[in-house]
């Protein structure tokens, strides 16, 4: 598990002012409906980011930083995975996590992220270009999506737990860049993994940018943290130019 309750994500670097945001439902292409979380800026936006949380799913961190993205100018989705198997409820840090996530499957997640960036493009905005972003074991699914024919303009990580296990069956079929966003002192998957994974992506002939925050711990991304501040800084920096460059390309 990488984000409790308590958890809150950093602020970005540029703050402008929210328009909209509160729970929503969407549908799966297999019927299937789930929750998820919205936040839109209050004035024009040019492109739309869909967050993929961490193993127990959508939780008040990832709710508030669907905020944080839309305070720097992003149309922002958050989703659920449990929809299929623990319904549309809200849930606290009591909720059994374990036995749902053990029946998530990649194919529920790709549709799932579907449903989301058919939402983030609906408003007569087919062309928005739209990116992932993932922690814990939504980093690896970030990742994935670059090989799941989403239609994205790049799939950006953090802390993604084994890579070449969960998203490595999709790299001949990627067509998005990479951003990997490490901690220097992950307990779960080993430096040379991660290495291994991106220089796999590489040979496909995509872009990975890959940096790793030495000492930096897993789920190092939270304003709790002062001593990683600069990492939270940087990691938002990173995000906001990859997002941009690529967003002006798609």
């Amino acid at each position: 598990m990488c984000h409790t309750d308590d958890s809150r994500a950093p602020e970005p670097p540029r703050h402008g002012p929210v328009g909209t945001k509160g729970e929503l439902e969407l549908t799966s292409a297999d019927g299937k409906r789930f929750r998820a979380y919205s936040a839109s800026p209050a004035g024009d936006f040019s492109a739309g980011v869909v967050i993929l949380p961490d193993v127990r799913g959508l939780h008040p961190y990832y709710e508030d930083l669907a905020v944080r993205f839309a305070e720097a100018g992003y149309r922002a989705i958050a989703i659920d995975y449990f929809g299929r198997t623990a319904g549309l409820g809200k849930r606290d840090d009591s909720f059994d996590w374990k036995s749902h996530f053990e029946k998530v499957t990649p194919m529920h997640v790709a549709a799932d992220v579907r449903a989301a960036v058919d939402r983030l493009r609906s408003d007569s905005r087919p062309s928005l270009p739209v990116f992932t972003v993932g922690f814990c074991f939504g980093g690896s699914a970030s990742w994935r999506q670059s090989g799941e024919d989403q239609g994205l303009a790049g799939c950006i990580g953090f802390y993604g737990g084994r890579p070449i296990e969960r998203a490595g069956a999709v790299i001949p079929k990627m067509t998005a860049p990479l951003l990997m966003l490490l901690a220097g002192d992950d307990k779960g998957t080993p430096a040379s993994e991660f290495e291994e994974y991106a220089s796999q992506v590489r040979a496909r002939g995509l872009e990975v940018e890959a940096h790793t925050y030495p000492g930096a711990p897993h789920s190092y991304f939270d304003r709790a943290f002062a001593e990683h501040r600069e990492a939270c800084q940087d990691s938002w920096k990173r995000i906001l130019d990859f997002t941009d460059r690529h967003a002006r390309s798609a």
